[in-house]
């Protein structure tokens, strides 16, 4: 049977679960919005603790909290930064539009831990108040927006970025690798003029690149912290150099540089540097969706179908099929995509739905940000591990397609005509001859300038 202790906020006492750090309020908000069973990520806990740990800092600096009080209130939110607390953050995402459950949950738990540290009573407010004293100089309409752009830079810094660079150099090392390969080029699904498969590769590697750029060019708007605006932007109820001070030491906690966003009222009421960074993340699956899609027709069959690359066995395929191998790992990778793409959708719709001071949707924005980041992460990490670098070129696969192609008749146009092509070409379609062999007989060019012309090599440029 559970045990309970009696707090109490302003509408009254409530009874929270013995063990717990949290209190009152955020019992009320777990009480109040048993809606999804999804919390805040490890990343929004850690930023949120962060925060309250520059908060204490500066406030001691600023000589409105005792050293000694908060040296002790820095450990405990520490604790919620390093994830030792993270059992004590129970709300769900679906809350208020705020965050303002989220950040008293917060503050509770630093608050109650700091007394126990103190050796005082849980749950009594003293010497330690959650609002008072944790959330002193702050309101959950900067702390909330500020424990996003934190997550989020620090979420694309350490975490997408180097996987997306990592599949950029697996990509280029394919394109090096398989530059010699001659094969059949593609447009709308029909065959084309040749190509190498490490130009296709290239043009893989380089959309990586400029997915990595894009990512690259949201940073510096996620680094814009509204700490210092309180509650509508004015910083009532803080020290001017409070917001100042915090992203200084934020910045020395993550080695990111944070800084004070340049207009509060913009920070706090619009969250247009999100829905930026959403947007990148959902440039990046589109990309990655073109790249996933290709690589495992490439490697269709693996008798009936392109067939011009091996894709890694992975694991079974079938549970009806003995020995079928499917392209499982672009499959996971696409379903990624997708899901992003739904995110994005979810963070503009919360983008756009903020009235006068303040956006009411953080905590969706901040899921669905952090969640795209994580899943693109551990998507192209495990791609490029159990995918990429284990491809391989089916050499006379790609060299028997390209000499049956009837796209070869497309080098022969400037030498003959393009009707006299064509109408070789139709041939060979008809007769189920090469091109090669029908223009032997009806172009009248001898065999040097037949054969110079239907190099393949050639064709593909430098």
């Amino acid at each position: 049977m559970t045990e309970y202790r009696i707090e109490t906020d302003s509408l009254g006492e409530v009874q929270v679960p013995s063990g717990r750090y949290y209190g009152a309020q955020t019992q009320r908000a777990v009480d109040n919005f048993p809606v999804s069973g999804i919390g805040f990520s490890r990343r929004f806990i850690r930023a949120l603790g962060l925060i309250k740990e520059a908060a204490a800092c500066a406030n001691s600096e600023l000589g409105k909290l005792d050293d000694k009080l908060a040296a002790v209130i820095r450990q405990a939110a520490m604790e919620v930064a390093d994830g030792a607390l993270d059992d004590h953050f129970p709300v769900d995402i679906f809350q208020t539009g705020s965050g303002t459950s989220t950040n008293m949950n917060t503050n509770e738990v630093i608050a109650n831990r700091t007394i126990e540290l103190l050796g005082g009573e849980i749950g009594s407010k003293s010497p330690v108040h959650p609002n008072d004293h944790v959330n002193d100089g702050q309101s959950s309409n900067d702390v909330i927006p500020t424990a996003l752009h934190i997550a989020g830079a620090e979420a694309l810094h350490a975490e997408l970025l180097p996987a997306l660079r990592r599949l950029k150099e697996s990509l280029e090392a394919k394109a090096k690798a398989f530059d010699d390969v001659l094969k059949i080029g593609r447009t709308h699904l029909q065959d084309a003029v040749p190509v190498r498969l490490g130009q296709e590769f290239g043009g893989y590697a380089m959309q990586v690149t400029n997915s990595i750029g894009r990512v690259e060019a949201v940073l510096p708007h996620l680094q814009e912290l509204a700490i210092g605006g309180t509650a509508v932007g004015t910083g009532l109820n803080t020290h001017e150099d409070f917001g100042r001070l915090v992203a200084a030491r934020v910045s020395e906690q993550t080695g990111l540089s944070f800084s004070e966003a340049p207009n509060r009222f913009e920070a706090l009421a619009a969250r247009d540097a999100a829905v930026a960074a959403s947007g990148a993340l959902r440039s990046v699956a589109v990309s990655l969706t073109k790249i996933a899609n290709d690589i495992r027709w490439l490697g269709s069959g693996p008798r009936c179908g392109i067939g011009e690359i091996l894709l890694p066995a992975v694991q079974p395929g079938s549970s009806i099929m003995p020995g079928k191998v499917n392209p499982v790992m672009a499959e996971s990778l696409l379903m990624v995509c997708a899901q992003v793409v739904g995110n994005d959708q979810a963070v503009a719709w919360g983008g756009a739905a903020g009235n006068f001071e303040l956006n009411v949707m953080k905590p969706l924005i901040a899921h669905n940000l952090l969640q795209s980041s994580s899943l693109l992460t551990r998507g192209v990490h495990t791609f490029v591990e159990r995918c990429v670098d284990g491809l391989e070129a089916n050499r006379e696969r790609a060299e028997q397609l390209i000499e049956g192609s009837l796209a070869m008749c497309t080098a022969l146009a400037p030498v003959i005509g393009y009707d006299a092509a064509a109408s070789i070409a139709k041939e060979a379609y008809k007769t189920g001859r090469t091109v090669r062999d029908v223009a032997r007989e009806r172009s009248g060019l001898s065999e040097a300038a037949l054969n110079e012309a239907l190099d393949v090599r050639r064709q593909t440029g430098k």
